[in-house]
Order: C-alpha cells, then sequence, then structure tokens
C-alpha cells in the first residue's frame, strides 16, 4: 500500500514544512560560506580569532543546526495527527530561524532574539506531539 493511504492528506503541507526548511537551512549554509570568503576563514577552522561578524555568521547556521534534529522529529510526529496546525507551526519555526539569523548577523548577538517567535512554532510541535501521543494512548 501507498503511503499516501496511511497518512492524511493534508501531511502535504506538512511535506512543504520540511521543504521550507530545507532551503532555510541552504540559505544558512550559504551566508556561512560566503563569510568565510570575505573574513578569510579557512577550513576546517569553525570559528574566527579575528571577526566576530564572521563567529555570528556561523554560530546562526549551527544553532540552527543543533535544533534542526528535534524540530524534524516533532514536526513529524505532530504532522501525523495535526497536519495543518502542525504545517503552521512549522513554518513559524522556520521563518523564525530567518529572523534569528538576519538580528545575529548584525554583529549583535542580543539581536538573534528577533528570531524569538519561533519558540511558538517549536513548543507547539511538541505539544502536538505529547497529544498525540496521549492519543494514540487513548489517555485522552
Amino acid at each position: 500500500m501507498a503511503v499516501q493511504n496511511f497518512l492524511p492528506k493534508e501531511f502535504g503541507y506538512v511535506i512543504f514544512t520540511f521543504v521550507y526548511s530545507w532551503f532555510m537551512l541552504a540559505y544558512l549554509a550559504v551566508k556561512v560560506g560566503q563569510a568565510r570568503k570575505k573574513y578569510d576563514v579557512q577550513y576546517p577552522t569553525m570559528y574566527s580569532d579575528k571577526s566576530k561578524i564572521f563567529n555570528c555568521i556561523q554560530r546562526a547556521h549551527q544553532n540552527t543546526l543543533e535544533i534542526y534534529p528535534q524540530w524534524l522529529i516533532f514536526q513529524l510526529i505532530s504532522g501525523i495527527t495535526y497536519p495543518v496546525a502542525a504545517a503552521v507551526l512549522g513554518a513559524i519555526w522556520v521563518t523564525s530561524r530567518f529572523s534569528y539569523a538576519w538580528g545575529y548577523y548584525t554583529g549583535d548577538p542580543a539581536k538573534r532574539m528577533w528570531g524569538a517567535y519561533g519558540y511558538i512554532g517549536f513548543f507547539g510541535v511538541i505539544l502536538l506531539s505529547i497529544a498525540a501521543g496521549l492519543q494514540m494512548l487513548h489517555i485522552v
């Protein structure tokens, strides 16, 4: 049987949040590559002793990669049971990572908080995942 027979048709929206997140990660990676050239930070060096801006650009990408696996899992779990809500929350989280990065790119790490609204999306899919688990266990 096809996967489509087991997932709600609205799960397509969740798939699009995964695709959107790929574009976001690609964008952040390109920005790091550009910054490596601009600030002359050679591989395999992760951080610069000379450029705070480079470090901010690198951290925006690295921090996103650190949280991304957890987001993927919760996005998938919540999307199976609550696909539309999960897709909206996922789009909020992904969009917030752009805001987070643009704030960090200013060189003032405090401005990374421009993306703080992403916690709505991140914690939202965690709560939906908990609800899905409780529902499967027939607790609610």
